[in-house]
Protein backbone atom coordinates (compact mmCIF):
# COMPACT_ATOMS: atom_id res chain seq x y z
CA UNK A 1 0.00 0.00 0.00
CA UNK A 2 1.23 3.55 -0.72
CA UNK A 3 2.70 5.26 2.33
CA UNK A 4 4.17 8.45 0.89
CA UNK A 5 2.55 11.87 0.79
CA UNK A 6 2.19 14.03 -2.31
CA UNK A 7 2.34 17.80 -1.83
CA UNK A 8 1.35 20.40 -4.39
CA UNK A 9 3.40 23.53 -3.65
CA UNK A 10 1.12 26.18 -5.06
CA UNK A 11 0.20 29.83 -5.07
CA UNK A 12 -1.48 31.66 -7.93
CA UNK A 13 0.72 34.67 -7.17
CA UNK A 14 4.30 34.59 -8.46
CA UNK A 15 7.43 35.57 -6.59
CA UNK A 16 6.38 34.15 -3.23
CA UNK A 17 9.16 31.58 -2.77
CA UNK A 18 7.18 28.64 -4.12
CA UNK A 19 10.02 27.01 -6.04
CA UNK A 20 12.52 27.81 -3.29
CA UNK A 21 10.22 26.05 -0.84
CA UNK A 22 9.73 22.97 -3.02
CA UNK A 23 13.45 22.57 -3.72
CA UNK A 24 14.61 23.10 -0.17
CA UNK A 25 12.00 20.98 1.58
CA UNK A 26 12.72 18.11 -0.80
CA UNK A 27 16.46 18.51 -0.17
CA UNK A 28 16.10 18.73 3.61
CA UNK A 29 13.95 15.63 3.83
CA UNK A 30 16.24 13.73 1.48
CA UNK A 31 19.23 14.61 3.65
CA UNK A 32 17.26 13.41 6.66
CA UNK A 33 17.08 10.00 4.98
CA UNK A 34 13.63 10.19 3.40
CA UNK A 35 13.23 9.12 -0.22
CA UNK A 36 12.04 12.33 -1.86
CA UNK A 37 10.87 13.26 -5.34
CA UNK A 38 10.61 16.74 -6.82
CA UNK A 39 8.41 17.16 -9.89
CA UNK A 40 8.94 20.39 -11.80
CA UNK A 41 5.62 21.28 -13.38
CA UNK A 42 6.54 24.87 -14.25
CA UNK A 43 7.67 25.62 -17.84
CA UNK A 44 10.22 28.07 -16.43
CA UNK A 45 12.03 25.00 -15.00
CA UNK A 46 13.43 26.90 -12.03
CA UNK A 47 13.16 23.90 -9.72
CA UNK A 48 15.19 21.91 -12.25
CA UNK A 49 17.97 24.48 -12.50
CA UNK A 50 17.80 25.04 -8.74
CA UNK A 51 19.16 21.51 -8.34
CA UNK A 52 21.80 22.07 -11.00
CA UNK A 53 19.96 19.86 -13.50
CA UNK A 54 18.67 20.16 -17.06
CA UNK A 55 15.90 18.38 -18.89
CA UNK A 56 17.98 16.58 -21.49
CA UNK A 57 15.46 14.25 -23.00
CA UNK A 58 12.42 13.28 -20.96
CA UNK A 59 10.60 15.70 -18.66
CA UNK A 60 7.36 16.27 -16.78
CA UNK A 61 5.78 16.87 -20.20
CA UNK A 62 6.19 13.14 -20.84
CA UNK A 63 4.71 12.34 -17.43
CA UNK A 64 1.51 14.11 -18.47
CA UNK A 65 1.63 12.25 -21.78
CA UNK A 66 1.50 8.85 -20.10
CA UNK A 67 5.15 7.88 -19.70
CA UNK A 68 5.79 5.84 -16.51
CA UNK A 69 7.10 7.75 -13.51
CA UNK A 70 9.81 5.15 -12.93
CA UNK A 71 11.32 5.95 -16.33
CA UNK A 72 11.26 9.73 -15.82
CA UNK A 73 12.37 10.23 -12.20
CA UNK A 74 16.14 10.62 -12.26
CA UNK A 75 18.59 10.61 -9.35
CA UNK A 76 20.24 13.93 -8.56
CA UNK A 77 23.67 14.44 -7.02
CA UNK A 78 21.94 14.55 -3.63
CA UNK A 79 21.32 11.21 -1.94
CA UNK A 80 17.66 10.13 -1.69
CA UNK A 81 16.50 12.98 -3.92
CA UNK A 82 15.04 12.29 -7.37
CA UNK A 83 13.76 14.79 -9.93
CA UNK A 84 11.35 14.86 -12.82
CA UNK A 85 12.64 17.96 -14.64
CA UNK A 86 10.73 20.49 -16.72
CA UNK A 87 11.31 21.89 -20.17
CA UNK A 88 9.98 25.00 -21.87
CA UNK A 89 7.75 22.86 -24.10
CA UNK A 90 5.65 22.16 -21.03
CA UNK A 91 3.92 25.48 -21.76
CA UNK A 92 2.30 23.82 -24.77
CA UNK A 93 0.92 21.05 -22.57
CA UNK A 94 -1.62 23.49 -21.14
CA UNK A 95 -3.19 23.88 -24.57
CA UNK A 96 -3.06 20.16 -25.31
CA UNK A 97 -4.55 19.19 -21.95
CA UNK A 98 -7.60 21.32 -22.61
CA UNK A 99 -8.39 19.21 -25.67
CA UNK A 100 -8.32 15.86 -23.90
CA UNK A 101 -10.92 14.07 -21.83
CA UNK A 102 -10.23 13.89 -18.10
CA UNK A 103 -7.39 16.37 -18.60
CA UNK A 104 -7.31 17.41 -14.93
CA UNK A 105 -6.47 13.87 -13.82
CA UNK A 106 -3.43 13.06 -15.97
CA UNK A 107 -0.93 13.69 -13.18
CA UNK A 108 -3.07 11.79 -10.69
CA UNK A 109 -2.93 8.72 -12.91
CA UNK A 110 0.84 9.12 -13.30
CA UNK A 111 1.42 9.35 -9.55
CA UNK A 112 -0.97 6.61 -8.41
CA UNK A 113 1.89 4.47 -7.09
CA UNK A 114 4.44 7.15 -6.29
CA UNK A 115 3.88 6.67 -2.56
CA UNK A 116 5.20 3.13 -2.81
CA UNK A 117 8.63 4.46 -3.77
CA UNK A 118 8.85 7.92 -2.19
CA UNK A 119 8.01 9.14 1.30
CA UNK A 120 7.63 12.72 0.09
CA UNK A 121 6.67 13.97 -3.37
CA UNK A 122 6.68 17.72 -4.05
CA UNK A 123 5.08 19.14 -7.19
CA UNK A 124 6.27 22.66 -8.00
CA UNK A 125 3.36 24.38 -9.74
CA UNK A 126 3.27 27.34 -12.15
CA UNK A 127 2.14 30.67 -10.67
CA UNK A 128 -1.29 30.56 -12.29
CA UNK A 129 -4.50 28.58 -12.21
CA UNK A 130 -4.31 26.76 -15.52
CA UNK A 131 -4.53 23.09 -16.48
CA UNK A 132 -1.03 22.34 -15.18
CA UNK A 133 -1.72 23.79 -11.75
CA UNK A 134 -5.09 22.03 -11.50
CA UNK A 135 -3.41 18.69 -12.26
CA UNK A 136 -1.18 19.05 -9.19
CA UNK A 137 -3.83 19.33 -6.43
CA UNK A 138 -5.94 16.80 -8.30
CA UNK A 139 -3.04 14.36 -7.80
CA UNK A 140 -1.94 15.49 -4.33
CA UNK A 141 -2.79 14.56 -0.78
CA UNK A 142 -1.95 18.02 0.55
CA UNK A 143 -1.39 21.56 -0.68
CA UNK A 144 1.39 23.68 0.78
CA UNK A 145 0.99 27.41 0.19
CA UNK A 146 4.05 29.68 0.47
CA UNK A 147 3.05 33.29 1.11
CA UNK A 148 5.26 36.36 0.93
CA UNK A 149 4.97 38.65 3.94
CA UNK A 150 3.15 41.50 2.19
CA UNK A 151 -0.44 42.72 2.18
CA UNK A 152 -1.28 41.41 -1.28
CA UNK A 153 -0.51 37.96 0.12
CA UNK A 154 -3.81 37.81 1.96
CA UNK A 155 -5.80 38.06 -1.26
CA UNK A 156 -3.60 35.42 -2.88
CA UNK A 157 -4.17 32.97 -0.03
CA UNK A 158 -7.92 33.45 -0.25
CA UNK A 159 -7.80 32.64 -3.96
CA UNK A 160 -5.77 29.46 -3.52
CA UNK A 161 -8.00 28.28 -0.66
CA UNK A 162 -11.05 28.69 -2.90
CA UNK A 163 -9.25 26.77 -5.63
CA UNK A 164 -8.42 23.95 -3.20
CA UNK A 165 -12.08 23.71 -2.18
CA UNK A 166 -13.11 23.54 -5.83
CA UNK A 167 -10.60 20.78 -6.64
CA UNK A 168 -11.63 18.86 -3.53
CA UNK A 169 -15.32 18.99 -4.41
CA UNK A 170 -14.92 18.12 -8.08
CA UNK A 171 -11.76 16.06 -8.49
CA UNK A 172 -10.02 14.95 -5.31
CA UNK A 173 -12.03 14.44 -2.09
CA UNK A 174 -8.90 13.48 -0.08
CA UNK A 175 -7.19 16.83 -0.70
CA UNK A 176 -6.37 18.97 2.36
CA UNK A 177 -4.46 22.17 3.06
CA UNK A 178 -1.22 21.14 4.73
CA UNK A 179 -0.34 24.66 5.75
CA UNK A 180 0.54 28.24 4.93
CA UNK A 181 4.24 29.12 5.02
CA UNK A 182 5.38 32.70 5.48
CA UNK A 183 8.38 33.52 3.29
CA UNK A 184 10.66 36.50 2.71
CA UNK A 185 10.00 37.75 6.21
CA UNK A 186 11.92 40.80 7.39
CA UNK A 187 11.63 40.78 11.15
CA UNK A 188 12.76 44.41 11.33
CA UNK A 189 9.65 45.74 9.62
CA UNK A 190 6.18 46.35 10.98
CA UNK A 191 4.73 45.08 7.70
CA UNK A 192 6.01 41.52 8.16
CA UNK A 193 4.73 41.47 11.73
CA UNK A 194 1.29 42.73 10.70
CA UNK A 195 0.91 40.29 7.79
CA UNK A 196 2.02 37.39 9.97
CA UNK A 197 -0.51 38.33 12.65
CA UNK A 198 -3.30 38.66 10.09
CA UNK A 199 -2.55 35.29 8.52
CA UNK A 200 -2.47 33.61 11.91
CA UNK A 201 -5.77 35.24 12.81
CA UNK A 202 -7.40 33.87 9.64
CA UNK A 203 -5.75 30.45 9.45
CA UNK A 204 -4.63 29.70 12.99
CA UNK A 205 -2.61 26.51 13.35
CA UNK A 206 -2.48 26.06 9.56
CA UNK A 207 0.26 28.72 9.50
CA UNK A 208 3.65 27.12 10.09
CA UNK A 209 5.34 28.15 13.33
CA UNK A 210 8.55 28.72 11.39
CA UNK A 211 8.76 31.65 8.99
CA UNK A 212 11.41 31.80 6.27
CA UNK A 213 13.42 35.04 6.49
CA UNK A 214 14.79 37.15 3.71
CA UNK A 215 18.28 35.79 3.19
CA UNK A 216 21.03 36.67 0.76
CA UNK A 217 22.36 33.11 0.83
CA UNK A 218 18.91 31.72 0.12
CA UNK A 219 18.63 34.02 -2.90
CA UNK A 220 22.13 33.10 -4.15
CA UNK A 221 21.82 29.33 -3.86
CA UNK A 222 19.76 28.69 -7.07
CA UNK A 223 22.35 30.45 -9.23
CA UNK A 224 24.81 27.80 -8.06
CA UNK A 225 22.37 24.96 -8.73
CA UNK A 226 22.20 24.11 -5.04
CA UNK A 227 19.59 23.93 -2.32
CA UNK A 228 20.51 26.32 0.46
CA UNK A 229 21.46 23.50 2.85
CA UNK A 230 24.19 22.51 0.38
CA UNK A 231 25.19 26.10 -0.37
CA UNK A 232 25.38 27.40 3.20
CA UNK A 233 23.83 25.09 5.76
CA UNK A 234 24.43 27.52 8.62
CA UNK A 235 22.59 30.42 6.98
CA UNK A 236 19.27 31.63 8.41
CA UNK A 237 17.43 30.37 5.32
CA UNK A 238 18.86 26.87 5.65
CA UNK A 239 18.02 26.71 9.34
CA UNK A 240 14.48 27.90 8.63
CA UNK A 241 13.82 25.26 5.96
CA UNK A 242 15.15 22.52 8.24
CA UNK A 243 12.60 23.59 10.85
CA UNK A 244 9.81 23.77 8.27
CA UNK A 245 10.70 20.27 7.05
CA UNK A 246 10.45 18.93 10.59
CA UNK A 247 7.12 20.67 11.06
CA UNK A 248 5.89 19.14 7.81
CA UNK A 249 6.81 15.66 9.09
CA UNK A 250 4.87 16.38 12.26
CA UNK A 251 1.78 17.37 10.27
CA UNK A 252 1.53 14.14 8.26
Amino acid sequence: MPTGTIYAVANQKGGVGKTTTAVNLAACLAEAGERSLLIDLDPQANATSGLGERANGSSSYDLLDGAPLAELARPTRFANLHLVPARAELAGAAVELGRRDDSERFLAHALERAGETYSFVFVDCPPSLGPLTVNAPAAADRVLVPVQAEYYALEGVSQIVRSIELVRSRLNPKLTLSGVLLTMVDGRTRLSTDVSAELRRHFGALVFDTAVPRSVRLAEAPSHGLPVIAYDRHSPGAEAYWKVAMELVGRR
